[in-house]
């Protein structure tokens, strides 16, 4: 038995990212059966990459207005014709084995929806490698999932994540385009009954931001997208969630004890350089890089103080009764 894959892949105004993309599905071992490409009211068109790979995967190629990474990938699932629905961001690479991984498991286990964790390529800038290891390090909030394999009550993510048709069909796919769409979808699939799963070795190597400044912007909308989603889901929200606000709260009472209590001020002073010390040491042993390991207390501080800067000021406008969902330009 074979399962039949629609890759789909939403993109803006990226046809360079597309382009490698493209080429890492061309380059399976098990070539996806479908590329649905939905272009998103790109200004900056993909046409020329598309044709350059029309020989190569069956693409099926749509553009739309703008209206955001969810609302596209609704209109690549429309289009799609096979059993699962796999979605990738535009800045992904996809491993070679990638769909041999996927369709082992999913016979094996037939959950209707699943997802991978990301890893950094060795092509790679230093930037790049130390945000990927600060996004999945055991000792930030991106490195508590995606572990182990699990089946149950996983949520996947949608750079990197498949649906099956039917899962598509009865929940009607994304009900808003961006800010926590995916963990939205994600947690309806799990009140509409169906099962998930996390396959470990379904990993793709996640580009994410290219420069710091991009990265602290992207960690404060996570931020705000964990708030978003309690409008729909309001027990989405744990202590661990809390853990970055906390974080950034403790920096700014060390500097203001620090002035007016040293002691205390210096006590929190020495937990902070532990914690980073402790950052900076399971770099070392996981990315085997000084240069790298050098960079994650910076990143990792970034991806902390960037979240929970998002978490609060999102609850504050949920506060006030501003609901994004109905304004959704203004989180661009």
């Amino acid at each position: 038995m074979s399962l039949r894959f629609s890759v789909v892949i939403p993109v803006f105004n990226r046809p360079d990212e597309l382009k490698e993309l493209l080429q890492s599905l061309a380059d399976q071992e098990r070539v996806p059966d479908e590329v649905v490409i939905v272009e998103d009211g790109s200004t900056l068109s993909s046409k020329g990459v598309v044709a350059e790979y029309a020989d190569q995967l069956n693409i099926v190629y749509h553009e739309k207005e703008n209206g955001g990474q969810g609302f596209a990938r609704n209109a690549g699932y429309e289009r799609a014709s096979g059993d699962y629905f796999v979605v990738f961001d535009s800045d992904c690479i996809v491993p070679p084995e990638y769909f041999h991984v996927v369709e082992s498991f999913l016979l094996e286990h037939g959950v209707d929806a699943y997802g991978g964790p990301d890893a950094a390529h060795p092509s790679f800038t230093t930037v790049q490698k130390a945000i990927n290891h600060t996004m999945t390090s055991f000792f930030t909030t991106g490195g508590i999932r995606g572990r182990k394999q699990h089946v149950g009550k996983y949520h996947p993510r949608s750079f990197n994540m498949g649906i099956s048709r039917k899962a598509f069909e009865k929940t009607k796919g994304y009900i808003i385009p961006f800010m926590g769409e995916d963990l939205e979808f994600s947690t309806r699939l799990l009140k509409s009954g169906f099962r998930t799963a996390l396959i470990p070795n379904a990993f793709v190597y996640h580009k994410r931001r290219l420069d710091l400044r991009k990265f602290y912007k992207q960690l404060r909308y996570f931020g705000r997208a964990r708030i978003n989603l309690t409008r729909f889901h309001p027990e989405q929200i744990s202590l661990i969630h809390l853990f970055p606000t906390v974080f950034t709260a403790g920096m700014l009472l060390t500097v203001l004890f620090l002035i007016t209590m040293p002691t205390i001020g210096w006590l929190l002073l020495v937990a902070y350089l532990a914690y980073f010390t402790l950052i900076l040491l399971e770099a070392v042993i996981v990315t085997k890089s000084i240069s790298v390991a050098l960079l994650t207390p910076i990143t990792a501080c970034m991806q902390l103080t960037g979240y929970g800067y998002g978490l609060v000021y999102e609850y504050i406008r949920k506060l006030r009764g501003i609901d994004p969902n109905t304004k959704y330009t203004e989180l661009y």
